[in-house]
């Protein structure tokens, strides 16, 4: 079994236990974690996350999980703001730096947050992936930083293709992605 089976198969369990959704220590801290990963491992973390939703989602359960994938909602948001299309065109005539600064213009943290906000409803664990599908546009610290103004009672989980040491995000395991204190390593 791979050490990342192993973390993995901590996760349930972790989400289980009652401190989880209570908050994390002594000063009732928010509850964000990050669970970290190796990038080359992504599709059996996005295996993982769906067993995760299955695992909660029966009548009765005291979980409601929710996933925000970050990739999934840039592109609901550039088809709501009707420029889906015109994205790939820029790309074409104006180059990738162009299509960059378009990108970073309309791929706000509070866009994401306000639907996140209008998506949450009565679930009380929220996950976050899609985070390096979306770089560089929506950066992660940036979206943990001002998620704690929409979310300040329900754990949130952020799935890392990169490493995470308790102070620092990077990215691939190379993009420093800025420094961020004040979630918690989900697993060890």
């Amino acid at each position: 079994m791979s050490n990342l089976n192993r973390r993995l198969d901590k996760v349930i369990p972790r989400i289980k236990e009652d401190k989880f959704v209570r908050g994390h220590g002594l000063g009732n801290e928010i509850s964000f974690y990050v669970f970290d990963y190796e990038p080359e491992k992504e599709l059996v973390v996005r295996s993982y996350v769906e067993r995760i939703k299955k695992e909660f989602s029966h009548e009765g359960s005291n979980r409601k999980v929710i996933e925000f994938d970050l990739y999934k909602m840039l592109l609901e948001i550039a088809k709501e703001r009707n420029i889906f299309d015109r994205i790939f065109e820029m790309e074409d005539k104006r180059g990738k730096e162009e299509l960059f600064k378009a990108m970073a213009n309309f791929a706000k943290p509070d866009i994401f947050l306000r639907k996140i906000k209008e998506q949450l409803e009565d679930h009380n664990v929220v996950l976050i992936t899609g985070v390096g599908k979306v770089y560089p546009f929506v950066r992660s610290h940036t979206i943990l930083n001002n998620l704690q103004e929409v979310i300040d009672k329900n754990p949130v989980i952020m799935f890392f293709p990169g490493k995470y040491d308790g102070q620092s995000l990077q990215l691939f395991g190379k993009f420093k992605d800025d420094n961020y204190y004040r979630a918690f390593p989900l697993v060890n």
